[in-house]
This record gives C-alpha cells, structure tokens and sequence, in this order.
C-alpha cells in the first residue's frame, strides 16, 4: 500500500472527488497555480482546468460567500482558507449562511460545503498563524467540525466532508503535514513514509464523520485527544508508564458518545487535552459530556491539559504548546488520586 503525507493525502481525497463529481470545485488564495501555501492543491488546476480550480482575491468573506451560493445551487465547492487565523472575517458567513442555509429555507436548499484550514501551532508561526478556533465552530449549529490526526483518516474524512449534504469545517494540524510530531520538537522528525497511519490506499474509500477511533487500548485511565494531541498523548503514556486508553476523537461535532462513554465507564478516569486555549474551549465541552454521562463511574476529577489563555507566543512556543511532560504530569495525578 502507498504511504503519503497528510499534503499528499489531502490532495488525493480532492483528487477522487473531482475526478467522480463534476460539481467539486476547489478556490482559494493560492490554491490554483500556485497550489496552496502547503501545496495540499499541487497540479488539480493542470489536471481540471481553471474553471474547476482557480484563485480568489485575498478575501475570506468572499470566498467562503462564493461557496454558499454555489453551493445553494449543486455544486460541492471545498475551499481553503489559508491558516484558520485568518477565518474571522468569513466567520459570518460561515455561521449565518452556511449553517443556517437548510433551517431558514425549510430543506428548500443545503450548503454542501468544505472549508479546509491549516490550524494549530508547532512551526513557529506565532500569534497570527498558530491558532486552534475549533470551539468557534463546534458551538454553532448546523456545522460538522473535523480534525484528522493522519493521513489515512485525512483522505477519508475529507472525502466524507465533500459528498456531504452540510457544511464542513475541516481543520488540518499543519504540524502534522509531513510527520507525526508527540511533541517533542528537539528530537528528529519522523516522517509519515515510516510510520504505520501513513499508509493510504489508492481511490475511493471513506472514513465516517462522528465516529471516533481508539488509537491505544488502555485501563487506568481515558484520554481524549484529536489532531495533534494524539501523538502527544501516546508519548506521555509511553513515558509514564501509565496504561491510557486514547481516543482520538476525529469528528468534534457529531462526536461519538457512545466510544467516550464506553471507554470512562472502563477506565475510570479521563483526561482531556487541546492545544487551544483552556477559557471557553472544546475540552470543557467534553468535561461535561463525560460528568454528565459517567458521573458514577469516575473515580477522579476530569483533568484538562490544554493551551494556557493568552495569544500563542512566538518566542515560548514550547511553553504554551501542551508537551508530554505536562500530559504526563495529569496522568499520574488523575491515576494517583
């Protein structure tokens, strides 16, 4: 089986959809000659045309508005947004267009739609380029929100997002485009060409939206991770020695309760870890769902690891991101309590 980068992934599941669907088309800034700033679009425009495949102006607001009206009229426009950080002036339309689209028309009109964005921090992109918003669009109604944290499920998810009927919020750990990172940035990188999830098979094949996956059987206690923090996850287990179950969620929003519930109600224990800041962010989302549904299960307080609240600095990038060390330490105090 071939094994790819998550770039390369990404660019096959776009690949196979316009190849199958006339009606995907894919714009953005850069995203046609040039083929993206990630190059997760390289050569579609020489492969279908510019008329399936083209640049925009510099205009978040127009690109995602485009999309909605193209998208109230058949086609399955996947646009990207360069970096997540620069979503905000497209927010409004993302949220009072997109994600109202089929309420406010009584199912008269959908917006099946893809937004892609790099997201997350890692590369030293500072304030401005680093940011993780996924708590901005799990809050709103009417939008599913993805997190790939490979290239398998990055191929698979994405082509569920695009032949899906609603909009998609698929946000990409730029960190992990070219290998998994577990956070420990002063070692080597390991690339996805040696690594078991970098497998991706050729053609057609969908990985379902709202089902999470265990990517570590455990007993001690449950993780609950997504993107990047997977891997972070796996090498604070692996360093402490504790016996963590990880989940990695994939899909925010449906998430999968079932496999949540299941695995605390096993364990005992939870620990929930983002790299986005801890004020407000998906992880009290998942504290509650998990106090709601296994109150009597838990043996310990639901512990969060998380971005602290400030903006994601430039200089002590490896102080905000949430390392093993700090994953570790909330193993063994929800393990020991």
């Amino acid at each position: 089986m071939p094994r790819r980068t998550m770039v390369e992934a990404i660019r096959d599941a776009i690949d196979v959809s316009m190849a199958r669907d006339d009606n995907v088309v894919v714009f953005g800034e850069d995203v046609g000659y040039f083929g993206g700033v990630f190059r997760c679009t390289q050569g579609l425009q020489q492969k279908y045309g510019t008329s399936r495949c083209f640049d925009t102006p510099i205009s978040e607001l127009g690109i995602v508005g485009v999309a909605v009206g193209m998208a109230a009229y058949g086609l399955r426009p996947c646009v990207e947004i360069q970096f997540a950080d620069y979503m905000y002036p497209a927010y409004d339309q993302i949220v009072s267009e997109a994600a109202r689209l089929r309420y406010r028309s009584n199912g008269q009109f959908t917006a099946p739609l893809v937004v892609r964005m790099p997201t997350g921090g890692g590369i030293f992109g500072g304030q401005t380029h680093s940011q993780s918003p996924e708590a901005l669009f799990v809050h709103v109604a009417g939008l599913k929100t993805v997190v790939p944290s490979n290239p398998y499920d990055a191929k698979g998810l994405l082509i569920s997002a695009i032949e899906d009927n609603d909009p998609v919020i698929f946000l990409e750990p730029k960190r992990l485009y070219n290998g998994p990172f577990d956070g420990h940035h002063d070692r080597p990188v390991t690339p996805w060409a040696r690594h078991a999830q970098g497998e991706v098979p050729d053609g057609h094949y969908t990985v379902p939206l709202g089902k999470a996956a265990i990517r570590r059987a455990g007993a001690a206690v449950t993780v609950l991770a997504y993107g990047t923090m997977v891997f972070v996850a796996e090498a604070a287990a692996a360093e402490t020695g504790i016996d963590a179950e990880i989940i990695d969620l994939r899909t925010l929003l449906p998430y999968d309760l079932e496999t949540i519930k299941a695995s605390v109600e096993k364990t005992g224990r939870c620990v929930v870890v983002h790299e986005a800041t801890l004020t407000g962010g998906y992880g009290a989302e998942l504290v509650a769902l998990v106090q709601e549904h296994c109150f009597y299960c838990l043996e310990a307080p639901v512990a969060r690891v998380t971005g602290w609240d400030t903006p994601y600095p430039h200089a002590q990038e490896w102080d905000y991101f949430p390392g093993p060390a700090r994953v570790g330490r909330a193993l063994k105090a929800v393990t020991e309590a």
